[in-house]
């Protein structure tokens, strides 16, 4: 089945998974839709909410960590805590990149892991990923 054919449910879908480790794109289907006929706000709604709650999904998987799975994919303590270092310096500033392909999902994992602050990791997640499909949609809403 493809998800365009769910209409807002596939948006949703394939928001939310695309914003986990699965090699998947929204932007596609969101552009298809638009060029469908579906109502640009209602995507717009959609999918900031499905990929943000991918988002957020992936930072609770990172909260659920434990260091010491890191120790069987080779990375020692030393990275570990260099890499925390990093997470701490930009804190939740970092989740404003949520959205950005190849590092946003992977750095949600880490902001949950590190523990950085919900609240705030929360508030500029959505924002990144409302203004990455703000700018998508933009051009349809003239």
């Amino acid at each position: 089945m493809e998800l365009i054919s769910l209409g807002y449910l596939g948006l949703f879908l394939a928001s939310f998974l695309s914003a986990t480790i699965l090699p998947m794109s929204s932007e596609g289907i969101l552009l298809l839709m638009l060029s469908k006929g579906f109502d640009p706000w209602m995507c717009l709604l959609t999918a900031t909410v499905g990929n943000s709650m991918g988002g957020l999904t992936n930072y609770g998987i990172g909260m659920l960590g434990d260091p010491k799975w890191f120790k069987r994919f080779g990375i020692n303590e030393d990275k570990l805590n260099s890499f925390e270092i990093k997470i701490q310096r930009y804190g939740f500033w970092l989740a404003f990149l949520s959205w950005v392909p190849f590092i946003g999902d992977p750095l949600t994992v880490a902001l949950g892991f590190f523990r950085v602050p919900f609240k705030k990791v929360f508030v500029l997640l959505v924002l990144g990923k409302f203004i990455r499909y703000f700018a998508l949609i933009l051009p349809w809403t003239t």
